[in-house]
């Protein structure tokens, strides 16, 4: 394993529907490492198995066979409430990552305690918090540092998505992952929440997967990019590769990588398998 690895997936297989004649290998040994600070995208058409691969690494799905490591620990084993300790993750539903009832500061404090346990009939803001989540909700640019005493739930859902994104890193992860994040929005509020992750992960060097449906944005964004297909890793490209590829130079590579054929439209157009 490498010194500075934060994770390492080895000969990772998840199956759905396992000896049924539905069978499904959704991941067919997955071998990747990813190295501190590393801002990775990923894309490929339905079923290739991008959310079954965060799935998998943020605990929500048990693995079948294989292992997971991350920062040097086996958590193969262990249950999503564990893993959360180390892992922050952002789904496409802006409504996943906050609970509406509360105010803003009031989830931004539970954000604080990730991986505590804790009462949600206990919770509150201590007053000393304010000024840091004013000063955090400032870097958005979104005027929301007024906002703290407001109810999450009437917030639209790019402001919504903004504070998730900025709640996951509020103690730092060792791992953020973004599970299509922007897809549920409109294209000019998916590029401003787009703009402030690779703004956050720059600034708190973060190690980050991102799957996104969009082959510019995963080309525009990060500084290594896999493209999944059948459960597989066909095409992962990073440095100075990645920052002159274009789409029709990614759609060649997945091409050569599993002799088919993919167009632009047919990631576009994909979703969670």
């Amino acid at each position: 394993m490498t010194n500075n690895a934060v994770l390492t997936i080895r000969d990772l297989n998840q199956y759905f529907e396992q000896g049924t004649i539905n069978e499904t290998h959704a991941l067919q040994g997955i071998n990747l490492t990813v190295t501190d600070g590393e801002f990775v995208t990923i894309i490929g058409g339905n079923g290739a198995g991008k959310s079954t691969l965060l799935n998998s690494i943020a605990g929500t799905l048990p693995i079948d066979a294989g292992q997971v490591i991350l920062a040097g620990r086996d958590i193969t084993y262990d249950d999503v409430t564990a893993r959360a300790r180390w892992i922050a993750r952002v789904f496409q539903d802006p409504k996943m990552g906050t609970a509406q009832r509360l105010s803003v500061a009031e989830n931004m404090a539970l954000a604080a305690k990730r991986g505590e346990h804790h009462s949600l009939f206990r919770i509150g803001t201590p007053h000393a918090a304010r000024p840091r989540f004013q000063e955090a909700l400032k870097r958005l640019n979104l005027g929301l540092e007024d906002r703290l005493d407001t109810e999450i739930g009437l917030l639209s859902g790019g402001q919504r998505q903004a504070i998730t994104l900025l709640m996951a890193t509020l103690q730092k992860p060792k791992l953020l992952l973004l599970d299509e994040h922007t897809a549920a929005l409109d294209p000019k509020t998916s590029a401003t929440v787009l703009h402030l992750t690779n703004q956050l992960v720059q600034e708190e060097d973060l190690t980050t997967l991102m799957i996104t449906h969009n082959m510019q944005d995963a080309i525009k964004y990060g500084n290594r990019l896999l493209m999944l297909d059948h459960g597989k890793i066909v095409v992962d490209v990073a440095g100075e590769q990645k920052q002159h590829l274009t789409v029709p130079d990614l759609l060649e590579l997945f091409n050569k990588a599993s002799q088919e054929e993919m167009t632009d439209d047919e990631l576009l157009l994909a979703r969670d398998e």
